[in-house]
């Protein structure tokens, strides 16, 4: 215990082993999916599916290790969504180039993204968004988050004409995650710790009698598999079909540039806008909106990165399900350091762990949004060069799907308004010039 003292300062950060390692498990949980989706979704573009969940799991680990190594956060790293469909969907297939080729493409980033962070630059772009703005995204995030666990129980579903809707609530894993959420939300009424994490289990072993009552009917080809884990341990795929299988031979042609910039682009504002909105949450900020040892954690995930491309998988970034954690009490890298730890477990225990279905831990990110919202009360709405810029974040964050489109749509309005209506002096050069950019982003899209 002195040692973890010692490194993590707990007394400090006010927080206890047991409660890092319940944030630890919450977090896990909550992203654990990344090990199912991101081998299935690279394995359309040519790889190896074995080899990218053993890069995936790794990748994650080493990313999330640096995290409480580096800064001392709660903050989980792993491959990104979104930018592991860019990868295959659009550099692979659509755009007809290797899947080496990309991999050397995000290297390439992660080496440009540890430059930036060492002089400064990241820090620099996180420090100028406006302190309503950093409220702002830290709502955006939590509705994104409860929108995305909504999605992954069915509650909310795609629908042609009105974009979403609600889904069959008669749905036997609809109704699972419903009752999820209301017992997870007793728990934290009733200030039960790790109340997330019991959230997660509870209405997973609901489920395991639903399905040994014969409510819960297994039917893999309606994407409904059995809650049973089918062992205990399994063997670790080999990574030796994708480890260290970069190719660098267009390195310096122009679509090679475009693909990487694409790839540093979404990753970048993607990472702070989840640093910036779990930060917020976690009252990580100074009074000058900054965040303390915010380059420890951006080399974290830049050092992530480019150890997943070398392992074979697409990029690795900080995940906004480390809200999860940080609700559940998680204040220093011992949670992180959980994380990491369940990663590496989960290549020798995954069945236990991949039995553990989405309905389940739906209920938690939920909850999380419902936390995160609170900012809300911190934004200056009666100042209209201020909330709507704030408000544009929220919901083009939430209603495009990217926290980087938020935060474009975001800055844009902020630097517009204020030069229209003669306040351009509140303006910093930094923002004005990361407007600038997202202008040219958005043109050349």
């Amino acid at each position: 215990m002195n040692f973890l003292e010692s490194c993590f300062k707990l007394k400090q950060n006010n927080t206890t082993v047991k409660t890092e390692i319940y944030a630890g498990l919450t977090t896990f949980m909550t992203m654990a999916y990344i090990l199912i989706v991101n081998p299935s979704l690279l394995s359309a573009s040519g790889m190896d599916a074995g080899a990218v969940l053993s890069a995936t799991a790794l990748g994650a680990a080493i990313g999330t290790f640096c995290m409480a190594a580096l800064s001392n956060y709660p903050f989980a790293l792993a491959p990104g969504m979104g930018l592991n469909a860019y990868f295959a969907y659009t550099v692979v297939l659509q755009m007809g180039y290797s899947w080496q080729m990309a991999l050397a493409a995000v290297f390439v980033e992660g080496i440009i993204f540890i430059i930036l962070s060492l002089i400064n630059v990241r820090e620099a772009i996180f420090n100028a968004i406006p302190k309503n703005m950093k409220s702002a995204v830290s709502v955006a995030i939590g509705l994104y988050i409860a929108f995305i666990g909504m999605q992954n129980a069915g509650i909310i579903v795609n629908e042609d004409s009105t974009l979403v809707t609600l889904g069959n609530v008669k749905d036997i894993t609809v109704f699972l995650a419903l009752v999820g959420t209301i017992i997870t939300i007793v728990l934290v009424a009733k200030k039960v710790k790790g109340a997330l994490f019991f959230g997660i289990i509870i209405t997973y072993v609901i489920g395991i009698i639903c399905q040994l009552v014969g409510i819960y009917v297994v039917n893999p080809d309606a994407g409904v598999y059995s809650l049973i884990p089918s062992g205990i341990v399994s063997t670790p795929p080999s990574l030796a079909p994708t480890f260290m299988n970069m190719d660098f031979s267009q390195v310096l042609t122009w679509d090679f540039f475009i693909i990487m910039f694409s790839f540093l682009f979404v990753d970048l504002f993607d990472t702070l806008g989840t640093l910036i909105g779990v930060s917020t949450k976690a009252g990580y900020l100074d009074k000058d909106g900054k965040l303390p040892r915010i380059k420890g954690a951006l080399l974290a995930d830049a050092i992530g990165t480019t150890a997943g491309a070398v392992l074979g998988t697409s990029t690795v970034t900080t995940f906004i399900e480390s809200a999860s954690g940080v609700t559940e009490g998680g204040r220093t890298g011992l949670t992180s350091a959980v994380v990491g730890f369940l990663f590496l477990i989960a290549l020798i225990f995954s069945p236990i762990i991949m039995a553990i279905p989405s309905f389940a831990t739906s209920p938690a990110l939920i909850v999380v949004g419902l936390f995160m919202i609170e900012q809300v009360v911190n934004i200056d709405f009666s100042d209209y060069t201020e909330g709507f810029p704030a408000f544009i974040t929220i919901i083009m964050m939430v209603v495009a799907y990217s926290i980087s489109t938020g935060l474009i749509f975001g800055v844009i309005s902020y630097v517009l308004i204020k030069l229209f209506t003669g306040r351009s002096k509140e303006l910093n050069p930094v923002i004005i010039i990361i407007a600038i950019l997202f202008v040219l982003k958005l043109a050349l899209s």
